[in-house]
C-alpha cells in the first residue's frame, strides 16, 4: 500500500515555522540566557526541521538547515564562542530558511542567490573550525566530504515498544542515513503479534542496517542521539562492500522466515514538485481541554433535545412547566457551546507580540539606537480573525516608535536619561474587549512641528485652535509626516492613517496619549471576536438599529434648550459644559420624522477621539448579536458595519460609528447615494 505523504505536509510546514519562530527568539536572547538548555532549544528546533524536511523530500532544505544545526551543535559543546556575526549569520540564516519553507509551500522555486549567499556564509564559518564533522557541501545532500576515508558500518537497531510516543520515527531515521551513503535495510517481524492482540502505537519490528560512504561514526551518532535510553543499539564498524547505487536498496532475503527485504528511497525534492498542487489549509491548533469541554457540552446538549422531544410526543398543560424548565436548559447549553466554539478560535496574543524582539533589533542596528523591548500579557487570547488583522498596525506602531519616539543615545544622555530607551507592549482583557499599549519613553509628540506641518500640507487652517488631544489626532491623517526625509522607516505619509483604518474597519480605535520628553503611549481596543459583539438596541420609528456598546459612552434624555443649531454646524448638544455634534438619525437614514428630536432620548457614542449624539426613540436592551456582513450578501453601505438577525426573525442593521462620524464630517456620501442605488 502507497502512502500519500503530501497530506501531512501542512503539518510539517506549521511545526516548521513554530520551530524558526523558536529558533530567532532563542538567537535574539542570546545575549541574555546562553545557558545550555537555551542553546539546546534552537538546536534541537533545527535538528526537528532538518529531519521534517529530509522526511518529505525537501533535501535542499534539509542540507541548508544540516548546516545551521552543525554551527550550533559547535556552540553547545563549547567549541565555538557565541559572537554578534554568529549571531546574525544564523539571523540571516533563519530568515533565508522561512523563505525556502514558505517557497516550497506555495509550490515556488526560493530565491537561489539568497540562499546561495546564506549558503556560503555558514560553509564559511565551518571551514574556520577545527571541527572534524562531515558538512554536506550546497544543494548537493548525498555529496561526499573531499578526503575522507571510505568506511562500511552495521547497526542493530531494536527501538522500545513507546519509542513513538517521543515523537522519533525510525523511517525519518533511515532517510537521514541514507543521505550518509549507500544503505540497506533488513527488518526482523518476529515480535509482531497476531492482529487482533497489535497495538497501533506500539512498535515490534527490529532492523539490521548496513551502510557503507565516506562519513565517519559521528555522523551516525549525530542521527541516533535523540533516541538514546529508547532503544538497544550497537554500530560496528566493518570492511567496505562492493559500491552500490546510492539509493536504498534490498539485501538477499534471509532464511529465516521471520525477515523481510524493504527499501527506503527519498526522491530529492519530490514533495515540491507535489506540493504545487496542493492547497494550502488554514488551521489552528487547539488544546484538547477545549476539545473535551465542546464534547460535554454537546452531550448536554443532546440530553436537553431528548428531554424537549419526549415532551412534544405528549404535551399537556401539566408539562408547561418543564417545558420552560427544558428551554432555560436549552438557552444554557446553547450559550456554553456558542462560547466553547468561540473559544477555538482564540488564540494568545504572544504569536502577534513574537515578531518584534527581531523587528526591534534589527531597526536597532539600522537606525543606531539602543531601545529594552519588554512584552506583558502575552497569553492575552483574542479571536484568529482579529490577531490576524492587527498584526500590520502594530508594526506601523512599533516602527513609528522606534523611528520618531525613541531617541539617540546621545540625545537620552544630554536629556538625562538612560542610553538605552524602553519600548513595552502590552495586552489585557477589558470588559468584553481587548485593550493593547504601545509605550515608549521618548521625545514624545512635538505638538509645535505636528501643527506646522498640518497647515503647510494644507491639512488644517493657521488659525484654528487645537487642544492637544486634537492635535495627537492629526497624525492619523492621509498623507501626515513629519519625518525631515524620506526612508524605509518612515516618511512617505503612509502608515499611521492605514493603522486607524484598519482598526475602524474591526469595530475598535485608537487613542494617542504624549508628554513632551516623557513619552508617547498610544492603545488600541478591540473586540475579542468578528464574529459576535455585544449591542444596544435601539428603536427609531418602526425601525431597529443595533449600537455597539464599545463605542457608547451614555445614554441621556433630551433636553430641547440645550439643542443649539449652528450655522453650517448643523447642531448641537450641552453635555456637562460641553458641546458635541448631533445626529438625527431619521434624516441621515430617510426615514419618518421621529419624535427623539424634541423629547426623545440620546445615545452618546465616541469614535476617533470625538463624541457626538444619535438621536433614538427608544432603548430596547442589550443583547450579543451575530454579525452578518452586508458587503457580503449585499455591498458595502457607509454608517453601517453589518446586520443581524433579532430572535422575533427580524433583521436589524448595525450602526458603524466612526462611518457615521465621517458622515457628518462629510468625508463620505450619505446613505443612498453611494454608489447611485437606493439603499
Amino acid at each position: 500500500m502507497t502512502i500519500d505523504v503530501s497530506q501531512f505536509h501542512q503539518v510539517f510546514f506549521e511545526e516548521s515555522f513554530e520551530g524558526l519562530d523558536v529558533m530567532e527568539n532563542g538567537l535574539l536572547n542570546l545575549a541574555q540566557d546562553s545557558s545550555s538548555e537555551a542553546i539546546n532549544t534552537i538546536f534541537r528546533a533545527a535538528h526537528s526541521i532538518k529531519g521534517g524536511a529530509g522526511t518529505f523530500g525537501f533535501n535542499t532544505i534539509s542540507t541548508f538547515t544540516h548546516l545551521m544545526e552543525t554551527l550550533l551543535d559547535e556552540i553547545r559543546n563549547e567549541q565555538r564562542a557565541i559572537t554578534n556575526d554568529l549571531t546574525g549569520v544564523l539571523l540571516k540564516s533563519v530568515d533565508v530558511l522561512r523563505g525556502m519553507l514558505s517557497a516550497v509551500q506555495a509550490g515556488e522555486e526560493f530565491d537561489q542567490a539568497e540562499t546561495l549567499q546564506a549558503t556560503t556564509q555558514l560553509q564559511n564559518l565551518l571551514d574556520d573550525t577545527a571541527s572534524g564533522e562531515t558538512v554536506p557541501q550546497a544543494f548537493s545532500p548525498s555529496a561526499d566530504s573531499d578526503g575522507a576515508e571510505r568506511n562500511s558500518w552495521q547497526i542493530n537497531f531494536r527501538p522500545f515498544a513507546d519509542l513513538m510516543f517521543t515523537g522519533n520515527d525510525p523511517v525519518r531515521m533511515f532517510r537521514e542515513l541514507s543521505q550518509l551513503g549507500n544503505m540497506s535495510v533488513n527488518v526482523d517481524t518476529a515480535a509482531l503479534p497476531d492482529f487482533a492482540d497489535l497495538e497501533p502505537e506500539n512498535l515490534y519490528l527490529n532492523w539490521q542496517l548496513h551502510l557503507d560512504g565516506e562519513f565517519d561514526k559521528p555522523a551516525l551518532d549525530e542521527v541516533f542521539e535523540w533516541v538514546e535510553g529508547d532503544c538497544e543499539l550497537t554500530i560496528e564498524k566493518v570492511e567496505p562492500q562492493t559500491s552500490s547505487p546510492a539509493v536504498v536498496t534490498d539485501l538477499p532475503e534471509q532464511s529465516s522466515s521471520t525477515i523481510t527485504s524493504v527499501t527506503v528511497a527519498a526522491s530529492p525534492e519530490a514533495g515540491r514538485q507535489s506540493q504545487a498542487q496542493t492547497q494550502a489549509v488554514a488551521s489552528i491548533r487547539v488544546a484538547t481541554d477545549k476539545i473535551d469541554a465542546l464534547i460535554n457540552m454537546m452531550g448536554e446538549l443532546v440530553i436537553t433535545q431528548s428531554m424537549l422531544g419526549q415532551i412534544g410526543e405528549d404535551f399537556s398543560p401539566e408539562k408547561l412547566a418543564q417545558l420552560k424548565d427544558g428551554l432555560v436548559e436549552l438557552e444554557r447549553n446553547t450559550r456554553q457551546l456558542q462560547e466553547g466554539i468561540l473559544g477555538i478560535r482564540m488564540l494568545p496574543i504572544s504569536f502577534v507580540f513574537n515578531r518584534f524582539p527581531r523587528l526591534v533589533h534589527d531597526l536597532c542596528e539600522k537606525t543606531g539606537k539602543q531601545v529594552e523591548l519588554k512584552i506583558t500579557g502575552e497569553q492575552t487570547e483574542l479571536d484568529k480573525t482579529v490577531m490576524e488583522s492587527i498584526s500590520d498596525p502594530l508594526v506601523h506602531l512599533v516602527r513609528n516608535s522606534m523611528d520618531h519616539g525613541l531617541e539617540l543615545p546621545e540625545v537620552r544622555r544630554a536629556c538625562g536619561k538612560s542610553e538605552t530607551g524602553v519600548l513595552h507592549l502590552h495586552a489585557s482583557h477589558q470588559g468584553g474587549n481587548i485593550v493593547i499599549e504601545i509605550t515608549d519613553d521618548g521625545a514624545g509628540l512635538n505638538e509645535q512641528k505636528i501643527f506646522a506641518k498640518a497647515v503647510e500640507r494644507g491639512l488644517i487652517r493657521a488659525d484654528e485652535q487645537l487642544s492637544a488631544d486634537r492635535i495627537h489626532e492629526l497624525i492619523f491623517l492621509p498623507g501626515f509626516s513629519t519625518a525631515e526625509a524620506v526612508s524605509d522607516l518612515s516618511g512617505r505619509g503612509v502608515g499611521m492613517d492605514v493603522v486607524r483604518k484598519n482598526i475602524l474597519s474591526l469595530g475598535g480605535y485608537v487613542e494617542v496619549e504624549s508628554a513632551p520628553g516623557v513619552g508617547s503611549k498610544f492603545t488600541i481596543r478591540l473586540p475579542l471576536t468578528l464574529a459576535i459583539m455585544d449591542g444596544q438596541t435601539v428603536a427609531l420609528g418602526y425601525e431597529k438599529f443595533i449600537i455597539p456598546l464599545l463605542s457608547i459612552v451614555e445614554s441621556v434624555e433630551i433636553v430641547s434648550s440645550d439643542i443649539k443649531k449652528v450655522s453650517g454646524k448643523g447642531e448641537l448638544y450641552l453635555l456637562r459644559e460641553e458641546y458635541i455634534p448631533v445626529i438625527r438619525l431619521s434624516e441621515v437614514f430617510n426615514l419618518p420624522a421621529s419624535a427623539a428630536a424634541e423629547k426623545g432620548l440620546m445615545v452618546v457614542v465616541e469614535a476617533e477621539g470625538q463624541q457626538m449624539g444619535l438621536c433614538v426613540d427608544d432603548l430596547l436592551g442589550q443583547q450579543q448579536v451575530v454579525i452578518k456582513s452586508l458587503e457580503t450578501n449585499y455591498r458595502k453601505v457607509p454608517g453601517f458595519s453589518g446586520a443581524t438577525i433579532l430572535g422575533d426573525g427580524s433583521v436589524a442593521l448595525i450602526l458603524d460609528v466612526s462611518g457615521l462620524m465621517r458622515l457628518y464630517r462629510g468625508q463620505e456620501s450619505v446613505i443612498g447615494q453611494s454608489d447611485g442605488r437606493a439603499a
